[in-house]
């Protein structure tokens, strides 16, 4: 019996000290869904939801959520996380700070990148995590210094 008391004990710490994610944020008013054709082959349907500040596999940092459709029939959601370890050390970097807007555009180009190079839409369903190399790598290509 002190078994199941301290299992139990367990499940309802676990289960009410868990964080809630916070409401989404910044989506546009009008929805506008995009296609993007992979280089893995697969045609997916997107749109940005919104985003939210968040504790994830990364750490603090960003969440952006985009429902997806490889299909045009089943929708799932994708989450780019973004961590703050990562924008910090652009950052300290670049002397400045990463603007929403950037960081938007840092989520999307991870996005198309694991459109690229994940073998299929059931591996979208996995988070897409970036780190402070991908930030840089990302921002280079948009050419934003």
């Amino acid at each position: 019996m002190l078994d199941l008391h301290h299992s139990m004990l367990g499940w309802f710490k676990k289960k009410f000290t868990t964080p809630v994610p916070g409401p989404l944020a910044g989506a546009p008013a009008v929805r506008r869904q995009k296609t993007y054709q992979s280089q893995s082959g697969f045609v997916y349907q997107y749109y940005f939801a919104g985003s939210r500040y968040t504790e994830s596999e990364v750490g603090p940092g960003y969440e952006f959520i985009f429902p997806v459709s490889a299909d045009r029939k089943t929708e799932f959601l994708v989450s780019v996380l973004i961590g703050d370890v990562g924008i910090s050390a652009w950052e300290r970097q670049h002397g400045r700070e990463l603007l929403s807007k950037e960081r938007y555009a840092v989520a999307k180009m991870a996005l198309f990148a694991a459109f690229d190079q994940r073998e299929s839409p059931d591996a979208m369903r996995l988070p897409v995590l970036t780190d402070g190399a991908d930030i840089v790598r990302f921002l280079e290509q948009l050419g934003r210094d």
